[in-house]
């Protein structure tokens, strides 16, 4: 959540599945600090709403109607790649993750997660981090070694010293200030080099910058 914003996470509950949308709800109303603000049946909708409305974070079902959830996230992304966007589906193929990653969401949770799991990646994306389950890295991993064994880039726009230590301690799951107080530098000096690191990766998010640089060999989980 971005600084000014007030402590409430706003957040809106894409699904096509009026059981599911209200079964979350219920979760959700649990924690004072969480407010749904909208819900979505459709991609269509979910794209409307979050273009329009004041949120923090969307809950995204993959499959649904009229506009599916990945096409949803993208044109969402687009237009606000601030919004945190925390897939919601029972898929845990690789092919879904990875798509997932590359269209920009900030969380990836399967429908059969603990309440007490989903509320703090919630309130993990809503701080800026990044959340995917630990019993899906490893196939993560897996399918990334596939695709760079098969397509070897060169490393046109490799990352200085500092900034890999950066990138190092964002695998690790530390926050900017948690950074900062480690390498003994300002948060705002953190944040530039987030910024340069994105943009050399050719990425918009902390958790495809961490993919990229385990892909290209700069850093280690």
């Amino acid at each position: 959540m971005k600084i000014g914003q007030p402590s409430l996470i706003r957040i809106m509950i894409a699904d096509d599945h009026a059981l599911i949308r209200q079964g979350l709800m219920k979760i959700l109303s649990l924690d004072p600090g969480i407010s749904v603000v909208a819900e979505a049946e459709n991609g269509q909708e979910a794209i409307d709403k979050a273009l329009s409305m004041e949120m923090d974070v969307i809950l995204m079902d993959i499959n649904m109607p009229l506009i599916n959830g990945i096409i949803a996230v993208k044109r969402i992304k687009e237009s606000r790649p601030d919004m945190a966007i925390i897939a919601l589906t029972v898929h845990d193929q690789e092919e879904y993750l990875l798509e997932l990653i590359q269209c920009g969401v900030a969380g990836y949770v399967l429908k059969d997660v603990h309440p007490d799991e989903l509320i703090t990646t919630i309130k993990k994306v809503a701080r800026g981090e990044s959340f995917i389950p630990a019993a899906l890295t490893g196939k993560i991993f897996k399918e990334l070694n596939r695709l760079h064994t098969a397509n070897k880039v060169p490393d046109l726009y490799r990352l200085t010293p500092r900034e890999m230590e950066v990138l190092q301690e964002v695998a690790h799951g530390l926050s900017n200030k948690e950074i900062a107080h480690k390498l003994f530098i300002s948060e705002k000096t953190v944040k530039n080099h987030l910024t340069n690191i994105f943009q050399k990766c050719g990425v918009s998010d902390r958790t495809s910058a961490v993919l990229h640089g385990v892909k290209n060999n700069w850093i280690q989980l």
